[in-house]
């Protein structure tokens, strides 16, 4: 383990290099504070909202639009989740493999998605089966 820009180390990796797991920490690391700077604002907004409508138009338009950021706030919400939780297998060592085959997953995939799980074909292959089980 090796000390990275002040903050915890990280685990050397058999596949990523340093620079690599560096670069996914950091997307993963401006993601988390973005999601928490969004989610401390719509609370705010939320709470400071005040109840002035005019009519029953406003009153819909308002609501529709609190149920909107509710449901935002429970995707970031989950989003956080997501994120802690690449953030924790980083500094164990797991990050990068695959929990359906346990291969690891490629750079690429996870420069584009760094929360992922599933490499590619097994996230191919779950998102095939996915409508087939809903069917039932």
């Amino acid at each position: 383990m090796s000390q990275v820009d002040g903050g915890p180390a990280l685990p050397e990796d058999e596949y990523l290099t340093r620079d690599q797991l560096l670069e996914l920490r950091g997307v993963l690391t401006e993601q988390l504070d973005q999601l928490l700077g969004n989610s401390h604002d719509a609370v705010s907004n939320l709470t400071s909202e005040e109840e002035t409508e005019a009519d029953t138009l406003d009153i819909a338009t308002n609501a529709s639009n609190r149920e909107f950021a509710l449901r935002l706030a429970d995707r970031e919400r989950k989003m956080l989740t997501k994120i802690k939780g690449a953030l924790g297998r980083m500094m164990e060592g797991e990050y990068g493999m695959c929990e359906g085959c346990g291969e690891e997953i490629t750079y690429k995939r996870l420069l584009a998605r760094p929360v992922a799980t599933l490499c590619i074909d097994c996230k191919t292959e779950a998102e095939q089966l996915a409508p087939r089980a809903s069917a039932f």
